[in-house]
């Protein structure tokens, strides 16, 4: 009886311990992190956006938690590694990590698969009108604002300037783009270079006190084979107008913010995120939340995405005609 008695009292402690175990780790598989940014920047107004959408909030299929992280590239690391199930990264980064080809990283990230297209940051690049510098080869001894080092705008000058062989051949400053255009309204500067949504503020402030024009980058990408050696650049124009005195359409090029996934998310969590965020709604929520998102669309869904698409991905966005 005593014997009988213990085997019961083990069985029901270790149904217990199951029946507790079991309710958690099925709310565990239901919850994705969505990795954003900083605090205050665009990636993390993604992530709370998505999160707080009331079909993504109320829906009893799974729950989506919104987390920081430093940006593109630790998102890129955490997605790949499953630490986020979500996140918001360029896609050059998804590109070059793919191949392993991010610099000073050669590992190769293969389980991050892209599921939209967000928004474009566009690189411009300001001169004074009549100062002859018509080209990127121009700025050989000329004093450039690069942007902040670390940021993405100055990685992307690096990367452009170096393929135009003019890098180590301009005075470079780092800095800020207010910084810069102070500093090219004080004449400190003979051009400055942005990576980031028109109109810009700092771009307007430099033509209250200049003539200022804006160089057609699109045109040195496309004879030094630019696009060919980074696919996830996508062509596009800064419309005439855009700023006081460039009265021409100013051809450039701009990389693009992704949504992406790990590839073990179930494709029908993927599915059904995009059929709650694009719809008429859903898209009105997410520019309520920040002006960038007024490119996101059905239209552009696609957009700058140049490596693999998750599987709920491809069946939503061929179901609206895009692949």
């Amino acid at each position: 009886m005593r014997l009988i008695g213990r085997s019961f009292l083990l069985g029901a402690v270790a149904a217990l311990v199951l029946s507790l175990a079991l309710p958690s780790a099925a709310f565990a598989g239901k919850r994705y992190v969505f990795s954003g940014g900083p605090a205050g920047g665009t990636f993390q107004v993604v992530a709370n956006a998505v999160q707080v959408y009331g079909p993504v909030k109320k829906n009893s299929a799974y729950k989506v938690k919104a987390q920081s992280s430093a940006g593109s590239v630790e998102n890129l690391r955490k997605v790949n590694k499953g630490r986020a199930h979500f996140g918001v990264v360029y896609s050059g980064h998804v590109y070059l990590g793919r191949e392993g080809r991010l610099k000073n990283d050669k590992k190769k990230y293969e389980d991050v698969l892209a599921v939209s297209y967000l928004y474009g940051a566009p690189a411009q690049l300001v001169v004074r009108k009549g100062s002859g510098i018509k080209s990127v080869k121009d700025l050989v001894g000329k004093k450039v604002g690069v942007g902040n080092a670390g940021s993405g705008a100055f990685a992307n000058c690096e990367l452009f300037f170096s393929h135009m062989d003019v890098w180590d051949k301009v005075k470079r400053n780092a800095m800020g783009y207010n910084d810069a255009a102070q500093a090219f309204g004080n004449k400190q500067l003979d051009a400055f270079w942005l990576f980031t949504a028109f109109p810009s503020g700092a771009v307007i402030m430099a033509a209250q006190t200049n003539d200022i024009d804006l160089i057609d980058l699109q045109a040195d990408a496309n004879v030094s084979g630019f696009f060919k050696r980074y696919p996830y650049f996508s062509e596009l124009s800064v419309p005439a107008g855009t700023y006081r005195g460039v009265d021409h359409e100013a051809p450039s090029f701009q990389d693009s913010a992704l949504w992406v996934a790990n590839a073990k998310v179930p494709d029908d969590v993927v599915y059904d995120m995009l059929s709650k965020i694009y719809t008429d709604e859903g898209l009105a929520h997410m520019r309520s939340q920040k002006k960038t998102f007024k490119e996101m669309s059905i239209k552009t869904g696609v957009n700058g995405i140049v490596t693999p698409m998750h599987p709920g991905a491809i069946r939503f966005w061929k179901e609206k005609g895009l692949l």
